[in-house]
């Protein structure tokens, strides 16, 4: 049996510890979690409520402020945990393994805690206290070559929203100050500001503080950062040669120092330095070039590049999109001094070039030399078995959906072209056992993945961090823009019909087919005075359907890549058999279910983990005329937050999303490359 802590959730001051219990071969009556401090080997447990129990889950409620104490010398806490269970005849102590890796999170103005994985793999609760109260600890700190300083922070203590949030810049000559309001909060939780720099007095120092409202004081802090700058991007060039450094000053605050550039014989001394350097480094290259060339004549290897660099890929480099995007925004803002390369077919090219994306094109030369250098791999579907993964690699596995339709080992009988069910399974198992670490959305998931895949590695119970603008954005300014960029009518209500591809529709090898199985005449008629459909067709869908006719009624946005716009501005919902519907069911509007070859669907192919007839947030039509009917239904009564079934189905798919996913994972990569 094994214990892992798969997740945290709740407020600052009352935490929900969650451990997934991996093969429970002992009974789970009478079960406690015991936390050990390492240094003072202080021990408190917390006992499991047998209701708290299900399955292969079990949680816990602590209170973070309560895992400190008075002890002369110490300020920092490091508790083990350990979970136990069974009966007086036979119990078990099992010491829990770490998946869950948080962000520092404040407990007060002396004391923070954060939850992490030690050396040895296994889960740690630090608690550090003593800290002054004079500062206030940011998440990230950059600069940009527009001259531009980008923060982030988290904007609540102990659960309490700060208010009137402001950073201020002093400059060190005179003391004179700039004033720049907090407004924009990207996360629940978490506000970001940047700030203009290019104006600033050169040969001059400024210090950087924050302001707020907190329990009825205004207060002032400083801007310090708990981690090295050397993860950031601390210098920005600007022009007439002058430039900006972020540095740490005087007990870690952050400063700007805004100073010329090295003058001409000093540049071209530094010019001199650099080539001899550059000489010396290719000529230990060289050497190295040909040693890994001898050694490559035994066995095929790389040694990661000097800079840590981390490889993207979404739906086998046919997008750029779903949670590896979302990692990647969000990892770019906060780390923007690492190296990110997307892994895409010559498709992307473009994509990428519009969005200032550093690619590689698959399946190339240049492609295995950088994920073979590579330190990260972050992708949402599986590598060619044939694609060898250094011991340094760390592979996050972010998947693309919870799962409805059978997957890998439950998998029966397999009908795809190009392999048999043995083989399929084969692979299936080896290449899940390779992935580091693997994004689970919520506890049914991490059940199916265990089984499904085979999988013994950790899971990161996070939610899918494509979902994080579902819960983060606002909601009517942004439908709005993605209506004007998309062509689509402001005024005009959106129904997205999402279908999955059949295992039983195939040409060739690779080529599905689809036919659409209700008439766009009728939908037209009876829906075109005030609503449009957008069709989405499953990538494997190789065929384009041509709606041309239907021009301002009908959007086919098969290839269109963040599926989460379309969900943003759909009022309803209308699918099959995909997973699509989970995501969905974040924005609590109304969905339709349509599987007009069900019984062919259950019985022939893969099957469902769900009852399909009983567990969806929705009704379930059959055939067209059922179809519009419902369509219309749907549209007039979109109240789903008091339909005790849709609910149920959020609470249990849904819940565990805060809007940080992809903050979490990061929190987990940077973890696992420091």
């Amino acid at each position: 049996m094994r214990v892992i802590l798969s997740n945290v959730t709740g407020e600052q001051s009352k935490l929900k510890i969650e451990f997934e219990l991996v093969n429970p071969s002992y009974a789970n009556e009478d079960a406690t979690v015991t936390l050990i401090e390492k240094e003072s080997l202080a021990s408190i447990t917390v006992p499991v409520p047998a209701q708290n129990v299900n399955g292969n889950t079990a949680t816990i409620t602590i209170d973070p402020t309560k895992f400190h104490f008075d002890l002369i010398g110490q300020d920092e806490f490091q508790w083990q945990l350990y979970y136990s269970c069974g009966n007086t005849e036979h119990r078990t102590l099992i010491q829990v393994e770490g998946e869950y890796v948080s962000a520092v999170h404040r407990i007060g103005f002396k004391a923070y805690y954060q939850y992490d994985i030690d050396p040895s793999g296994m889960a740690a609760f630090y608690v550090r206290t003593n800290r002054t109260a004079k500062q206030f600890v940011m998440n990230s700190a950059n600069l940009f070559g527009n001259g531009k300083l980008h923060l982030t922070g988290f904007d609540q203590i102990n659960d309490q929203k700060l208010n009137k949030m402001a950073i201020i810049l002093r400059r060190a000559s005179d003391q004179n100050e700039q004033t720049y309001p907090v407004h924009k909060r990207p996360f629940k939780g978490i506000f970001e500001i940047t700030i203009p720099l290019e104006q600033l007095n050169y040969e001059d120092t400024y210090r950087l503080y924050i302001e707020y409202d907190y329990q009825g004081k205004h207060l002032r802090q400083r801007l310090v950062m708990d981690t090295s700058l050397s993860s950031f991007r601390t210098i920005a060039k600007l022009a007439n040669h002058h430039e900006l450094v972020l540095k740490e000053g005087h007990k870690g605050q952050l400063r700007v120092v805004a100073r010329k550039q090295p003058d001409a014989s000093k540049r071209i001394t530094k010019f001199r330095h650099k080539l001899t350097h550059l000489w010396k480094s290719f000529k230990i290259l060289a050497g190295k070039v040909n040693r890994l060339r001898l050694r490559k004549l035994f066995k095929r290897g790389h040694t990661p590049f000097a800079t840590t660099t981390i490889v993207f890929e979404s739906f086998g480099g046919r997008q750029v999109s779903d949670s590896p995007y979302a990692i990647y925004q969000v990892f770019k803002k906060l780390y923007p001094k690492l190296n990110f390369v997307w892994s895409i077919q010559k498709s992307q090219k473009q994509f990428c070039k519009d969005h200032n994306i550093n690619y590689v094109i698959k399946n190339t030369g240049r492609w295995v030399r950088i994920m073979g250098k590579a330190k990260v791999w972050i992708s949402n579907t599986r590598f060619p078995a044939w694609v060898i993964k250094p011991d340094y690699v760390t592979y996050v596995q972010t998947w693309h959906g919870t799962p409805l339709k059978k997957l890998g080992l439950d998998i029966e009988r397999v009908s795809m072209p190009g392999t048999t069910t043995n083989k399929y399974h084969d692979n299936f198992v080896k290449e899940a056992n390779r992935w580091d670490a693997l994004i689970s959305p919520n506890d049914f998931s991490t059940k199916v993945f265990r089984s499904a895949f085979g999988y013994e590695n950790q899971i990161l119970k996070v939610g899918y961090p494509r979902n994080d603008e579902l819960i983060n954005d606002n909601y009517p300014t942004e439908i709005n823009k993605i209506k004007d960029k998309l062509g689509i009518p402001r005024n005009k209500q959106v129904v997205l019909y999402a279908p999955t591809y059949r295992d039983n529709q195939f040409e060739s090898k690779g080529k599905y087919t689809f036919k659409l199985p209700f008439s766009l005449d009728e939908f037209k008629q009876r829906f075109g005075e005030d609503t449009v459909l957008i069709l989405r067709m499953h990538y494997l869908i190789s065929n384009v359907l041509d709606v041309s006719d239907y021009h301002g009624y009908v959007y086919d946005l098969s290839n269109y890549s963040n599926i989460s716009d379309l969900y943003l501005i759909s009022d309803l919902l209308i699918t099959d058999y995909s997973s699509v519907f989970f995501d969905y069911a974040y924005l609590k509007r109304p969905i339709l279910f349509y599987p007009y070859d069900y019984h062919t669907y259950k019985d022939e192919l893969r099957g469902f983990y769900l009852n399909y007839e009983r567990d969806l947030p929705g009704k379930i039509v059959y055939d067209p005329e059922q179809l519009m009917n419902g369509i219309e239904s749907a549209l007039k009564n979109d109240d789903v937050e008091h339909d005790p079934k849709f609910m149920d189905f959020y609470n249990r798919f849904c819940r565990i999303n805060d809007g940080l996913s992809s903050i979490k994972v990061i929190d987990y990569v940077m973890q696992q490359i420091r």
